[in-house]
């Protein structure tokens, strides 16, 4: 009984244990939002470390949601816009990888990047197999997003 309560408390102390083994990952050690990686990547499936599966996502330091490109009427050409990546800037990303689709259909014009590296913030733009391998490598040191496009 005293065993149990111990373990009570020291829940209650600290949060992000969770006996069972599994533990929040989210923070990095110097107390950053932790950006999640890709584990999986096949035509129409993104699937992120914790399970979640999107079609085409956008992935931020601290989580990551669908990518709905009628949000902002983003279409393969002219392609990305300044409005579909502010919300990875506004979660903290200071590294920003942009997908251009599987087969590269998807646009990402020079003024995009322009923008975004006149704010200091770095980009990297490739076809969705590379970039991802990019992200991935990326997110272990810096606050780094991405816009995954899984198709075309």
């Amino acid at each position: 009984m005293k065993f149990h309560i111990f373990l009570n408390l020291y829940q209650y102390a600290c949060p992000t244990l969770v006996l069972g083994g599994n533990i929040d990952y989210s923070i990095d050690m110097e107390g950053r939002k932790k950006s999640p990686q890709v584990v999986r990547l096949e035509w129409g499936v993104v699937e992120l470390e914790d399970g979640s599966v999107f079609k085409d996502v956008k992935v931020f330091p601290g989580g990551a949601r669908a990518w709905d490109w009628g949000e902002t009427g983003t279409h393969h050409m002219p392609g990305i816009q300044l409005a579909d990546v502010e919300e990875l800037l506004d979660h903290g990303a200071d590294t920003i990888v942009l997908t251009r689709g599987v087969l590269g259909r998807l646009g990402v014009s020079q003024v995009l990047i322009d923008q975004l590296e006149a704010r200091g913030i770095r980009v990297h733009v490739a076809k969705t197999k590379a970039a991802v391998e990019i992200y991935n490598q990326l997110c272990l040191d810096s606050q780094a997003g991405i816009l995954i496009h899984s198709t075309c």
